[in-house]
This record gives C-alpha cells, structure tokens and sequence, in this order.
C-alpha cells in the first residue's frame, strides 16, 4: 500500500497513509517515470498528519484539497511534519464573497427503488415506528416508562415504539422557544413514523394547545394527544392509545418506491484526517448519485463550513441561493460574535489528536460530503426541505444537534462520517461510517460502513456506489447498529436564556 496521499496537484502537503518513520525517503509524482521528486521525512508523521513537500518559510500558505488551510508560523523544512505547533488558520471574521459560479450542468441517471411506506399524506417512510414525543422535559420520564411497556406491541411492519425526551419546552422565550415548537412539530409529522403520541404536561409555555398551531391538519388516527395533568393515570392512558396507534400504523406495508423519495442528511464527527480523503467524498459520490436519480441530500454543520464556503457559494444555482448561503455563514460567525466566543475554537482535541490542523483543514474536508452538485436550496433551522438536490441547513456542528436538525427537516436517513467512532443515533436510522479500517475492526458494534478501504485501492466511485446500495438496503429495513442497540435520541438547539 502507498504509505501517503498528495490530495491535490497543487498541494504543497502529503498526508500519511500510515504512520511515516523518521527518515523515510517517499517518491512523489509519477515513480514510475522521471517526474517525481524524493523527500525524506525528518521526523516521524503520525498517520493521518501532514509533512511538507517543499520548504516552506514561515508565513507561508499550506495548501491541502487545492486550499489554503492555513499559514506556517515556523520556517518547515521540506519532510517535516506540519500540524498545530507550526501552522495556523489564516481565517478572519466577517468576509466580502462575490458569486462566481462555477458548477457543471446536471445530468441524470436511471432511477432504482427502495422498499418504502407510502403514508396518506403522499410523504413516504422508511420507518413504520411509535414515536413518543414530550412536549417539555418535565414529563420525560413517563414518556421513556410509555415506550418501555409498549415493546411488546412492536411486530411484524411494527419496527419500534420509543421516546424522545429532552429537556425543551419551557422557561424559553422568544425564537429559542419557537425553535424548539419547530423541531417538536417538524418531528411529529415525520413519515417514519406510522403514529405518535404527544405528551404534554399542561401548565408548559409549549403546551399541546400551542403546539397544534404549528402542527398543520393532522389525521387523528395518525397523532394522538395526551395532558398528564389532565389524566387519572397517564402510563395507564398512554398504554391505551399507543394501542390505537399500533392498530392504526399495522396497515401500512413496505412497497416499492422511487429513490427521488429519499432525503437523506450527511454530517461528520469525531473526524480525523483520513475524514476527507476516504469517508466523506465517499459520501459525496453517493449524494451526487442519488441526486442524479431525482433524489435529496442535505449537508448542515455551518461552522465547519467556515473556510471552504466559496465552494459551496459558487456552486449555488442561482445568485439568490448565493446570497441565502452568505447570510447562512456570516449569520453562524455572528451568533459566536454576539456570545463573545472565537469564531474560529475549532478542531476539537480528538480531530487535532487524528491530523486535522486548522478550521479550514476541518472544513475543507467536511464540505466533500456535498459531492459536486449544484446547491438548489437553503434551509433555516426547523425548515422542512422542499426542492430536490443539494441543500444547505442552518445549523451547528453538535453530532446530536445537527443530526437531529437534518431529522426534523425531512431528512429520512442520516449519514454520519467518523475517524474516532461514537455510538448515538437521531431520530432517524443514523449510518455510522468509518474514515479508516481500525475503526470498522475494533467498533464493529458502532460501525455500519468502512470507507477506510478507499486509502487501501478501493476507487471512490465504487465505493460510493457500494454506499448507495447499502442506503438502499437500509431504507428497505435493514437496520443500523445503533437501532440494534435500541438507541434513540434527539437535541434541540439551544440558543436563548432559560427562565
């Protein structure tokens, strides 16, 4: 196996494919002509890290995915390796952009189907579950104790009953509050869920009564309605309608449905530096293949967008999208500003720790899993999509608050890139997939898809193919490793004062 990766032509960096001992001498460019160069490392390269191709005086723009990640504050001699000691983001605040279009026309392959749940609002599931939603924290645990006596009622096209508490729904005010009804009733009207139970307490600010005005028609057979206050026993109540609902949702069954149905979310965490050379244009090659069928995909995590936002800008269909992507990132960069924090307190120790240097080294990276396609829509945080294609997400780089995000947008499938692991689901079947193959070994019980091989041959065109199919499987039932583990979870983005 080739022990490094030169990304791009013009990159000035290689990343370790393996770890790189002190004083090995690579071949760069063509070895098996005269076009390459050899360097020697001049220290050990962690694999997934950087080290320099040429001299770089200190000051000097590194350059990785063809981008500047950032400037050297040290003079780096030519094999040496490059991470936080000697390289830093050259990112500033708020920027100018112009609209620079620079995309290829759209074309468009045969169409495949997904063995699905038509529901009778002409939205399609992939999912028939019992969703428990409380309307505020207070009742979170009758919710849980609901969902834990249902188990015996999941069957045949029944595939699970579960709670999603959180600790929203009161002491809120303002848009933070209305965020929260958003996402409530955004994930309410979702179509894997075959029924839903709405749990209220009564005397919260987002109390059922409210939360109906946020709610659209509702089909009373499909979304039942329970106060705790109001209720002599409310398990005993909610047992009964959970009933209703499971009688209700057993009509539906699996049928065949166009792909142009699906939406699926895409977010990274946990990234190393294997992220953007394996797992995530992997990703991007399964977005530009279900978007070449019709279908949707949605990317979010605005603040690790920070840097690579030019890419995405001037890959909008038009100059209005443009300007909606521009008020998306600089309205991120003044959400930090207003809360007087850094804008730019990112990688995190876990990404640095696996190669990622800088925000932009992050980004650059994250932004892969939006493949090559045309930007067709912009959402604000709690919009439901609505065009098909690429579409962008308001919303924070938090895994749970971000996955959860892309769930209450109509997201039916979330895809998760990860160097490091992590075992949360979302509301929504959540596809962990690995950046490198020692993560798909020793977390087999978290992973669902090794991407790792890419960095061992496997092109990224059949390996986003392989990825496309296995979706398919997932959204035809297959379940992922955390809806084996029994895991549902959902977070709500926070952003005002508590009263």
């Amino acid at each position: 196996m080739i022990n490094f990766i030169k990304i791009n032509e013009n990159d000035n960096v290689a990343v370790a494919l393996e770890l790189i001992p002190e004083n090995t001498t690579v071949r760069v460019g063509d070895a098996c002509a005269t076009d390459f160069v050899e360097i020697t490392t001049t220290m050990e390269i962690p694999a997934g890290h950087k080290f320099a191709l040429v001299d770089l005086p200190q000051g000097t723009p590194v350059v990785k995915y063809g981008f500047r990640i950032g400037n050297t504050t040290a003079a780096v001699k030519k094999g040496e390796w490059i991470h936080t000691h000697n390289l830093k983001t050259g990112l500033g605040d708020l920027l100018e952009y112009n609209y620079e279009p620079n995309f290829e026309e759209e074309t468009f392959t045969e169409d495949a189907t997904f063995m699905g749940y038509n529901r009778a609002d002409g939205k399609v599931g992939v999912r028939n579950e019992i969703w428990i939603i409380p309307t505020v924290g207070c009742v979170n645990n009758v919710a849980s104790k609901i969902a834990e006596l249902s188990r015996g009622l999941v069957r045949e096209n029944i595939e699970a009953v579960c709670a999603f508490p959180h600790p929203y729904g009161c002491s809120q005010m303002g848009e933070d509050q209305e965020h929260t009804r958003q996402i409530l009733a955004n994930l309410i009207n979702h179509p894997n869920a075959g029924g839903v139970l709405v749990l209220g307490l009564g005397c919260e600010n987002s109390n059922i009564d409210v939360l109906k005005g946020y709610l659209g028609n509702v089909s009373s057979d499909r979304v039942k309605f329970l106060v705790a206050q109001e209720s002599d026993d409310e398990i005993a109540q909610g047992l009964a309608l959970v009933e209703e609902l499971v009688a209700y949702a057993s009509q539906f069954h699996r049928e065949p449905i166009s792909v142009s149905k699906l939406i699926v979310g895409m977010k990274c965490g946990g990234s190393d530096g294997f992220s953007g050379i394996t797992a995530n244009p992997t990703v991007g090659r399964f977005s530009d293949l279900l978007i070449s069928k019709h279908g949707t995909t949605i990317l979010t995590e605005v603040p690790e967008m920070f840097g690579a936002e030019t890419i995405l800008m001037n890959r909008c269909a038009n100059e209005e999208l443009f300007h909606k992507t521009v008020a998306l990132i600089n309205d991120f960069k003044n959400y930090f500003k207003s809360h007087n924090q850094t804008i730019y307190e990112n990688p995190s120790p876990g990404n640095k720790k696996g190669g990622i240097s800088t925000l932009e080294d992050k980004s650059l990276g994250c932004t892969q899993k939006s493949g090559s396609a045309v930007v067709k829509g912009v959402l604000a945080y709690g919009e439901m999509v609505s065009t098909p294609g690429l579409n962008l997400l308001s919303a924070p780089g938090n895994d749970l608050v971000a996955s959860t995000a892309l769930a209450a947008s109509g997201a039916h499938i979330v895809l998760f890139t990860t160097g490091r692991g992590t075992p949360f689901a979302c509301p929504v079947p959540t596809m962990k997939i690995a950046s490198n193959s020692n993560l798909a070994g020793k977390k087999d019980n978290w992973i669902d898809f090794n991407a790792g091989v890419v960095a061992e041959g496997e092109g990224l065109d059949q390996a986003g193919q392989r990825l496309f199919d296995e979706v398919v499987a997932i959204a035809s039932g297959k379940q992922v490793k955390s809806e084996i583990a029994g895991f549902h979870d959902m977070a709500i983005f926070k952003q005002g004062v508590t009263l």
